[in-house]
């Protein structure tokens, strides 16, 4: 591992952005096991070459989907934006997305969401640089339909009232609220927007526990210079047999200063 870590490390070091694709565990042990798996793969060219954006990925972890099964397949995605406000984050784990699954086009892409200072609620300002490159995604045929995630009846009608690609879907915390509140279920049955129920926590990965990770699988680094800007998660699922044929997460980061 040391010596696996000092290259990890001299890397990290002169680089500015970090890709790291995962597999289906816990995202910190996901983060963590491709981190040391990564690690322990380092190329003496690739030490050499040392590159301003590293793609941290093992060869099992994403697996592309086959040309010829692509219209078996639903490809869903769901957007967590965790440490940038920059709209451009939604088009770059999009991209993102369609080059590492091997596809042109998402299915379905919720977005959570966004983060805000506490004690602030969400409004339809926080959203709308957000909705508004998805809108550009959903024009470009990047994305077939877009949805949103902890939105109440308020927040959810505005949106649809100002957005030109409605969405199509609203995902409910259960843990906030056991039954879906009467007003927001009205309103989306004359809407058509699907109401759809998630556990995600709050946070789903903050920037210490980002930063944590990445310290104790590469402690030759200053973790506390790289900073989470995004983090996709995906599903690859049979469309006629309704199974998960594959999973996982994509996340951004970059060094503080660039």
């Amino acid at each position: 591992m040391g010596t696996d870590s000092r290259a990890a490390g001299a890397l990290l070091a002169r680089a500015s952005t970090l890709h790291l694709q995962t597999g289906n565990l816990s995202l910190r042990d996901c983060i963590r096991k491709t981190l040391n798996e990564w690690s322990s793969q380092i190329s003496t060219d690739l030490v050499r070459e040392c590159p301003d954006v590293l793609e941290c990925t093992v060869s099992h972890a994403v697996e592309k989907i086959n040309p010829d099964e692509r219209e078996e397949m639903k490809v869903s995605a769901k957007l967590f934006i965790v440490g940038s406000n920059a709209s451009s984050s939604t088009r770059n784990a999009v991209d993102m997305a369609c080059s590492v699954l091997g596809v042109a086009q998402l299915d379905s892409v919720i977005i959570a969401s966004p983060p805000i200072e506490d004690g602030v609620n969400l409004s339809l300002e926080h959203l709308q640089p957000y909705w508004e490159e998805l809108q550009n995604l959903v024009h470009s045929k990047k994305i077939v339909a877009i949805g949103t995630s902890d939105l109440d009846k308020t927040q959810l009608e505005q949106l649809y009232q100002w957005a030109q690609v409605k969405p199509n879907s609203n995902q409910v915390n259960l843990a906030s609220c056991c039954v879906m509140p009467p007003d927001l279920t009205a309103f989306a049955k004359q809407f058509d927007i699907q109401l759809l129920t998630h556990n995600d926590p709050k946070e789903l990965l903050s920037e210490a526990s980002f930063q944590e990770a990445l310290q104790e699988s590469i402690p030759d680094i200053q973790a506390h210079d790289w900073v989470p800007l995004w983090l996709l998660r995906y599903s690859v699922i049979v469309k006629s047999r309704g199974i998960i044929k594959s999973k996982g997460y994509i996340l951004q980061a970059k060094r503080k200063g660039f």
